[in-house]
């Protein structure tokens, strides 16, 4: 059987990368998303499938009726359920369009299989019983989990919620809980180091500044034979404290002694700063960022788009590896 895919909040196109890696029969036929950056980036990459720039609490049954797909791969906002965010649940605005997809899913006959992607702290949400309780209304199997990259070989924590779920009435191939669940049916190879996706020759450009070089110390610091990476935000490179890690060729020694030599000094003075620069920390590239993410070789950026706004973007992607894993059990027969 070949599968006919809606990909909702698409993004820069995270769950389509996602379904190409999984093998799984069929094509992602239409996208829509109001991001008009990220739709940019999207088409750059995937030129052939139908890409809609609109609202999606705009999308009717009968438009998606027409559309002629029974699969549905979906990222909503995720800004509403976190703390930056002010968790205001469903009271912020920003979940209407996932309510209103709620709502008219009794009316989608055609849609057989849904996978859903989401922050972590959706989970004790009020959008997420309305969405589970849709689900078990209409008669779909279901299983959520909290999954995290580096379960599957990856060197990054990015910590999600997902859901898969579907109604032909197929057992699924491994056991199903009514908890979440925190592991996948599968045991897979320990995170690579960070060396095979390090780039060589990066622009002195990602090199971080004097006004964050301050607050160094509270940098998560990676190596090149480091196999593990902080969660990337949107906000990376514009704060320091929990939008992601940095990287120095430096290796573990040296950077202890410096920090030592620094911290000798007041924090953020004029010293303190200089003798952290010998460690040329830097940034991550928005390369090094998409492989971490787990997105294909091919896949780039447009040369239009900003060093920001790749940052951005891939705040709000999610990582490919585990989307492909998590389709493999979806479509599992």
């Amino acid at each position: 059987m070949s599968y006919k895919i809606l990909e909702l909040y698409s993004g820069i196109g995270g769950m389509h990368c996602g379904w190409n890696e999984s093998g799984i029969p069929g094509e992602i036929s239409t996208a829509v998303d109001i991001n008009t950056v990220a739709n940019e980036v999207y088409k750059h990459n995937f030129p052939l499938t139908r890409l809609l720039n609109k609202n999606i609490q705009s999308l009717t049954p009968d438009n998606i009726k027409k559309f002629e797909v029974n699969t549905i791969l979906m990222s909503p906002p995720c800004q509403p359920f976190t703390r930056n965010g002010k968790c205001l649940d469903d009271n912020d605005p920003r979940t209407n369009s996932f309510i209103h997809l709620i709502e008219i899913l009794d009316q989608l006959n055609n849609i057989e299989y849904i996978l859903m992607e989401n922050v972590k702290g959706f989970e004790c949400s009020s959008v997420r019983n309305l969405f589970i309780e849709k689900l078990k209304e209409l008669n779909f199997d279901y299983q959520e989990f909290l999954l995290s990259p580096s379960i599957v070989g990856v060197p990054n924590s990015r910590l999600r919620y997902y859901c898969i779920a579907r109604r032909n009435g197929l057992s699924w191939h491994f056991k199903r809980k009514d908890s979440i669940m925190t592991t996948l049916p599968k045991l897979y190879e320990q995170p690579y180091a960070l060396q095979d996706i390090i780039e060589s020759d990066v622009s002195d450009k990602f090199i971080i500044k004097d006004k964050l070089l301050k607050r160094a110390n509270i940098f998560d610091i990676c190596y090149k034979d480091s196999r593990r990476s902080c969660c990337f935000t949107k906000a990376y490179s514009h704060y320091v404290e929990g939008t992601g890690s940095v990287f120095t060729e430096a290796n573990q020694e040296y950077v202890k002694k410096c920090f030592e030599k620094a911290n000798t000094y007041e924090i953020g003075c004029n010293k303190f700063i200089e003798t952290l620069k010998e460690l040329r920390l830097r940034f991550f590239t928005p390369k090094e960022i998409l492989s971490l993410m787990s997105f294909p070789e091919v896949y780039e950026f447009p040369k239009n788009i900003s060093t920001k706004q790749c940052y951005r973007l891939l705040g709000n992607s999610v990582n490919v590896k585990v989307i492909s894993e998590l389709l493999k059990l979806l479509f599992d027969k």
